[in-house]
């Protein structure tokens, strides 16, 4: 009776010390924040920039989230992510980040939930109809809200969540949204932060897009940055106030002076977007004669040395692409009422965004018209080199001249003579540049007193797209007053393609010294079920997924009773 005595009292000191320990345990951790990511893309690891900015918040950040309530699953996936994420966010601005879920499904008055559709759609945030099985397991259509309303100090932001690329299907699109949260969440915080807005110049006096041209991506810019349209003109200083300089559909000579200007804008730091054409080719030319002559544009207004000195080569030839847009053609027999009908047409790609880079990742596909292809050149250890788009699969290069003609969209294409892959379009160069002008210095700049002469740049970054008809926006009369189309969309087809998103990231990437753009370089593998297996061995997985746990907890169950059974006697005996 003693040893049995003394066996219970040495289990409950055991069990006593046990829950001292746990009890320490909890209280310790609730002071520490330890974590450990062992997921293989690091995806509950955040980016040291958003630490950064995260940690020295200084008042309340608010998130209205409108993603709750009843949907598919991919969306409950994307709801989970956005939380653990907001989670994480809160480890480094603690109680200075708050928010909630808003259920708009618990409005059941229909007029008062219109509004707020209207109000939420007016805000920023983009609607999507999705369907999803009620309790009778009914398909029924719904309206979800997949973004966010961020406020900070009586600032607000949309956020919107959901990517919606026309070439990747619902998976995969929900699958780069969770890729995104990252850099969505920071970087609109980011933007509510700055108070000082960095400058941006579009150049013009050498043909270059007219402001309507360029419209929506200004307007787009303008809310995070000051927008100017600046001539140079000969002016030395022209360009010294300006962060970043946009130079789209440059068509008639740079003089000696506006190209020295721009060289030495380069090598103070200055960063460069240029949309350049490597022919004279243009829809417009199209509009009223079936055919139009496709000549040499880069040598024509002489800044393709220049770009050629830098690392970057536009060639003077037209893409082919069997990924390609749609345009509409009059198939009416003559004398009889006009009928379009769309027909596909190989001038105009379909290009596409390399992931590998933070630029391009996650964009849908970029609509290009008479699109030159570009090369990187050089082998200057100091300049690092990155293409940015592509062709497609199967495309073919024509050299000009080359005469451009409307019939082709009536011949079946030669799938042979499309061999080409992945021609590059775009691409940035970033790092150290030698100044164009280093051997060939004009004497009358080399006296000018006013000039202080730059050999080598600081580091710096450009990009250079081949298609100047990439950044055009299309554009509509309204009460007599020009009014832009979203750039990207075509209204012939009513797509909406990336152009607007390439842009604007290409923008930011240049302007970007906090590194957030570096949050969208992380990729999560989508690791998907195979469904044709499942669906042909359904009944042996539910078995299996319904025995096989009941099975293991049986037999852990019976190895517990015969083990403390056996320990139980050997104390006994004892």
């Amino acid at each position: 009776m003693t040893k049995r005595n003394n066996i219970k009292r040495q289990n409950l000191i055991e069990f006593t010390f046990l829950m001292v320990i746990i009890v320490l345990l909890n209280i310790i951790s609730s002071y520490l924040s330890l974590r450990w990511d062992l997921t293989a893309e690091k995806r509950f690891t955040l980016n040291n920039s958003t630490k950064k900015i995260l940690s020295n918040v200084d008042d309340m950040i608010y998130l209205k989230v409108y993603l709750d309530g009843e949907m598919p699953p991919g969306f409950k996936r994307l709801q989970n992510s956005l939380k653990e994420m907001l989670d994480e966010f809160r480890i480094y601005a603690k109680d200075n980040l708050q928010y909630e879920f808003i259920n708009l499904d618990k409005i059941k008055d229909k007029k008062e939930k219109e509004k707020i559709y209207k109000q939420l759609y007016q805000e920023g945030l983009d609607p999507v109809n999705v369907y999803n099985k009620d309790d009778k397991g009914a398909n029924t259509q719904q309206i979800l809200f997949p973004g966010a309303i961020m406020s900070f100090k009586n600032k607000e932001l949309p956020i919107n969540f959901l990517d919606q690329s026309i070439d990747k299907t619902p998976e995969e699109n929900l699958n780069n949204s969770v890729q995104d949260l990252e850099f969505n969440l920071i970087n609109t915080l980011h933007k509510l932060q700055t108070s000082h807005a960095k400058t941006i110049a579009f150049i013009e006096g050498h043909g270059e897009w007219p402001a309507d041209d360029v419209a929506d991506l200004m307007i787009t810019l303008s809310q995070d940055y000051v927008i100017k349209r600046v001539t140079i003109n000969k002016q030395l200083k022209a360009l010294d106030t300006y962060d970043a300089i946009v130079i789209a559909h440059p068509d008639s000579i740079f003089n000696k002076y506006d190209l020295f200007i721009i060289d030495q804008y380069i090598m103070k730091g200055g960063k460069v977007l240029w949309v350049v054409d490597g022919t004279s080719a243009t829809m417009d030319s199209l509009s009223f004669r079936n055919t139009t002559m496709a000549m040499d544009r880069v040598d024509n207004n002489n800044i393709g040395k220049m770009l050629f000195h830098y690392g970057v080569r536009v060639n003077a030839n037209l893409i082919q692409d069997l990924q390609c847009a749609y345009i509409p053609i009059n198939v009416a027999i003559a004398g009889t009422p006009p009928k379009f009908e769309p027909r596909p047409w190989l001038y105009s790609p379909l290009t596409v965004p390399v992931n590998s880079s933070p630029i391009s990742r996650n964009l849908n596909l970029i609509k290009g018209d008479f699109t030159s292809s570009i090369d990187t050149v050089g082998d200057d250890p100091n300049i690092k080199k990155t293409i940015l788009i592509t062709t497609s699969k199967y495309t073919r290069l024509v050299n000009a001249p080359v005469q451009v003609d409307l019939a082709i969209v009536d011949q079946k294409p030669d799938a042979n003579l499309f061999s080409l892959s992945y021609v590059p379009v775009a691409a940035m160069v970033e790092g150290k540049f030698r100044s164009f002008f280093e051997f060939h210095l004009e004497p009358e700049f080399e006296k000018n007193k006013l000039i202080h002469f730059i050999k080598e740049s600081k580091p710096t970054k450009m990009i250079v797209v081949g298609d100047a008809d990439m950044i055009r926006n299309q554009t509509r009369k309204v009460n007599g007053k020009t009014v832009p189309y979203p750039l990207g969309f075509d209204r012939y087809s009513g797509q909406t393609y990336g152009n607007k998103n390439f842009f604007l990231n290409a923008i930011n990437f240049l302007l970007d010294d906090d590194g957030l753009m570096d949050t969208r370089s992380r990729e999560i593998k989508l690791r998907m079920l195979d469904k044709t297996y499942i669906n042909k061995h359904y009944s042996r997985i539910q078995t299996l997924n319904l025995v096989l746990p009941l099975i293991i907890l049986a037999i852990f169950g019976i190895l517990y009773f015969f083990l403390t059974q056996r320990k139980f006697k050997t104390k006994t005996k004892q």
